[in-house]
């Protein structure tokens, strides 16, 4: 900004400049009519006047054309860095109410989810007292204005200020579009002046589900004002002269610190100001600037002043020093234009070799990979046969045991004592149990036969927890399982079933190895034509590292690990016309698997 007394020499400075090019115009005019009267019978001397005199005269008019030039340009500069200067600053104040948002939503979508705060909605009366009490903590910690839950008819019964005189508990707020919306479409954003507070604000709302239920039973509503953004803004812009506002999509005015603007149409800047508007992220709102114009022309006029000053000192020298530069400058453009070439050149070259390398060494990645994949699937295969001929070699001497015992059994008679008999009724009945475990052996080893079909849910789980049972014992581990009708049927196919199931099982087994108090809980969620069973654990959970590469081959967290077992597993579910998939990892829980499948009806 350019004080009076600044603008005065800028003032002072051009008119002693134009009063010098006066005296100068006058004294050579006056030297024009000598030369004029001296030559005036020589014609190649007035020819040669004529020509100087027209020289003059558009080195002249090329220096006013070229002052009037630097001015529209360094107008346009100026208004150009204004608009920066606000950008930048409205990039600040920008930031400041994202992060507002992005806090007030987190806290409302957390509330959504809290377990007391879904049994409030549940039943309000037996617990919006708690509630109340937790919002009010809720809100000093967070900053809002209020937070407050209503039911579904649109009553509040808790909110943080509970225990004021101006408290929203009893008030009905069914009317108000961030409640409707919130039931509709689970959320909502609203600006508008409290109907009991009588204080302007962004609402945020969310829909709340109660336990054990899909259907939107209440909403919680976070408040949040702005005074303080707003005055913060009243200061910078007192200093500098300036106006700043919010208007949201409708052009409607939101954020000012003038009342009177507020709820209205936001203004139409005239010509003296220059708008400059930034849009808010994850709103619909823009922020917008007036800056005044008399900043860009102050710094038009004292660029335009000293280019004016500039040209006077230059246009000596000019004539002399042209032809210098005129060289000077062919030299430096070839010069340049060599580097430039050779710049390219050298560029082009690094670049290729680069590529080159780049390539060489993917070439290199993708063959040890390879190699290693072609390692894991022969071990692989090799697992598999062997498991097969451990099954069928326990299998011999086992039955061989069985029919001795058979034999001494029957042949017990009456001299024989009763322990005798039972233990040899419990060797019976081990060994059935050792021949249905190599049975699943072979079974789970053998090639499946790809036909898929209606498969029993119950006896494959069953099966599955029989395989996996060994690796149960001795930690106190729990299993929670569903209740599972003996009818129930998917299409699948039975031993690949079964793979996958203790997969997911074992997996929740390793990952509670030393946990404390371990358990394992199996849900099943029945649809119309699907069915999901879920296992859940309570370890440690995922790492969001491994999260993201739970499919990949040969990807473990495990030490002796294959990384295959989550990859075989998702594309068996797949061939089933179903799917596999993990939840999120959320810090404190353990993981959870979904296998969801067709049913057979």
């Amino acid at each position: 900004m350019i004080s009076s007394w600044g603008r005065a020499n800028i003032c002072v400075d051009f008119r002693t400049v134009f009063w010098h090019k006066c005296e100068y115009s006058h004294s050579a005019w006056e030297r024009m009519k000598q030369a004029m009267q001296v030559d005036s019978r020589d014609g190649v001397g007035r020819a040669a006047l004529l020509r100087r005199v027209a020289l003059s005269a558009g080195l002249t008019l090329l220096a006013v054309a070229a002052l009037a030039a630097i001015f529209a340009i360094s107008r346009g500069i100026a208004v150009e860095r204004v608009r920066e200067s606000a950008q930048a600053t409205l990039g600040s104040r920008v930031q400041a109410i994202e992060s507002v948002l992005e806090k007030q939503r987190a806290v409302a979508t957390v509330l959504a989810s809290d377990e007391l705060v879904r049994r409030a909605v549940a039943d309000p009366d037996s617990h919006h007292r708690e509630v109340s009490r937790k919002l009010e903590r809720l809100q000093q910690e967070t900053r809002s204005a209020v937070i407050y839950l209503v039911d579904a008819g649109g009553l509040a019964f808790s909110a943080s200020n509970w225990n004021q005189p101006d408290s929203f508990v009893g008030n009905d707020y069914g009317f108000r579009d961030y409640f409707t919306q919130a039931l509709r479409q689970g959320e909502a954003t609203q600006f508008a002046l409290g109907t009991v507070s009588h204080r302007p604000g962004l609402y945020l709302s969310h829909d709340v589900q109660p336990l054990g239920g899909d259907t939107a039973a209440g909403v919680i509503v976070v408040k949040f004002e702005f005074d303080d953004l707003e005055q913060n803004w009243a200061r910078s812009d007192a200093r500098d002269r300036q106006l700043t506002y919010v208007a949201d999509g409708t052009g409607q005015v939101v954020l000012t610190y003038r009342d009177a603007m507020r709820f209205r149409s936001e203004p139409a800047p005239d010509g003296g100001l220059i708008p400059v508007s930034v849009p808010v992220p994850g709103i619909d709102w823009r922020m917008v600037q007036l800056v005044p114009m008399r900043l860009a022309d102050q710094n038009a006029a004292l660029v335009t002043g000293t280019a004016g000053f500039g040209l006077t000192l230059l246009a000596g020298a000019a004539g002399w020093g042209l032809r210098a530069r005129r060289r000077s400058a062919r030299r430096a453009a070839q010069e340049a234009r060599y580097r430039a070439d050779l710049e390219a050149a050298v560029a082009a070259r690094t670049r290729a070799l680069s590529d080159e390398m780049r390539e060489r060494r993917a070439a290199e990645q993708r063959l040890t990979n390879l190699q290693s994949e072609m390692e894991q699937a022969n071990r692989l295969a090799t697992l598999g046969q062997i498991t097969a001929g451990v099954a069928h070699e326990v299998n011999q001497p086992l039955m061989t045991i069985r029919l001795l015992a058979e034999n001494a059994h029957d042949m017990a008679g009456g001299t024989v004592t009763q322990l005798l008999r039972d233990n040899l009724a419990r060797i019976l009945r081990m060994t059935d149990r050792i021949g249905q475990i190599t049975t699943e052996l072979r079974g789970f080893a053998r090639k499946p036969t790809g036909a898929v079909g209606p498969v029993v849910l119950r006896d494959a789980l069953e099966a599955a927890l029989l395989l996996t049972a060994s690796g149960r014992r001795g930690d106190g581990m729990r299993l929670v399982l569903p209740d599972i009708l003996d009818d129930l049927t998917v299409q699948a196919e039975t031993v690949r079933l079964e793979q996958v199931l203790v997969n997911l099982i074992r997996n929740a087994q390793e990952a509670l190895a030393d946990h404390p108090d371990p358990e394992i809980r199996i849900d099943l969620t029945l649809g119309g034509d699907s069915l999901r069973l879920s296992v859940c654990d309570n370890g440690p959970g995922l790492s969001p590292e491994m999260a993201q590469q739970l499919f990949t081959p040969f990807a473990t967290s495990k030490p002796e690990g294959l990384g295959l077992g989550l990859v075989i597993s998702e594309e068996i579910a797949r061939s089933f016309g179903g799917r596999l998939w993990a939840m999120p990892p959320q810090p404190g829980q353990g993981a959870t698997f979904h296998l969801e499948l067709p049913r057979v009806t």
